[in-house]
């Protein structure tokens, strides 16, 4: 079991803003045990998972890492399913195509709810960088490529985007907290709650795109987060 079971487990309690003693006697379960499946020390069984999201009113997949959204819906077999073979390549072009277009769209969302004046425009540069790179890439497997198309040649594209997509990493996090740093100007941001609830509430029909891709990104992302060097493991 992961270890985001325990963690979940320990902030839905907070949430609740109850007691372990008072939730270890809701869950039948003594306190030690609580604090041990909390910690990460022991695993719980199924029966106690299902009490435990029963309790906190969220899907067993929300409880146990495998979905961003209370209710369980972008859960991992879900987003599985969005490249399972059964998909037809342009079925599958569709499913990507429409994630992608609702999760830009809700970060423009969230960046016009700041009322910040930077923020859409640092994004909007930073995705532009994406694009450009993945077109050069399939560029240069086009058979009938013209070198002189592009005023940046093929090898160096790619080292310069990188280099100028950090700088834009870093002006987006400034422009999200208004700190005025890395040449932009100080604002005063309202940014609105960005947890799973929330996002589902406040966007209702493009919410679920983001949650899906967030979920997607960290399973593709967690096999490698506790690799230490010299780790000779692989996917």
């Amino acid at each position: 079991m992961t270890s985001d079971f325990s963690r979940t487990l320990a902030l839905l309690r907070k949430e609740k803003k109850i007691s372990q003693r008072t939730a270890a006697i809701d869950l039948d379960v003594s306190q030690a045990l609580l604090s041990h499946y909390e910690n990460g020390l022991r695993e719980p069984g199924l029966g106690f998972v299902i009490r435990a999201a029963d309790y906190y009113g969220v899907s067993c997949d929300y409880l146990l890492g495998r979905s961003m959204a209370r209710d369980g819906s972008s859960s991992s077999s879900k987003i599985k399913e969005i490249s399972s073979v059964s998909l037809t390549p342009s079925e599958l072009t569709e499913a990507h195509r429409k994630i992608i277009n609702n999760a830009v769209t809700l970060l423009f969302d969230i960046s016009e709810q700041t009322s910040s004046k930077q923020l859409s425009d640092e994004i909007a540069q930073y995705l532009s960088l994406v694009i450009y790179k993945v077109f050069r890439y399939l560029y240069l497997a086009d058979p009938d490529r013209v070198e002189a198309a592009f005023r940046t040649n093929s090898n160096q594209f790619d080292g310069l985007c990188n280099a100028q997509m950090a700088l834009s990493e870093l002006r987006i996090r400034s422009a999200a907290l208004g700190s005025g740093e890395f040449g932009l100007e100080i604002e005063d941001i309202r940014m609105p709650s960005l947890t799973p609830t929330d996002l589902t509430r406040n966007f209702p029909n493009i919410s679920q795109s983001m949650l899906t891709l967030l979920q997607s990104v960290a399973d593709i992302i967690e096999p490698h987060q506790n690799i230490r060097r010299g780790d000779k493991r692989t996917r």
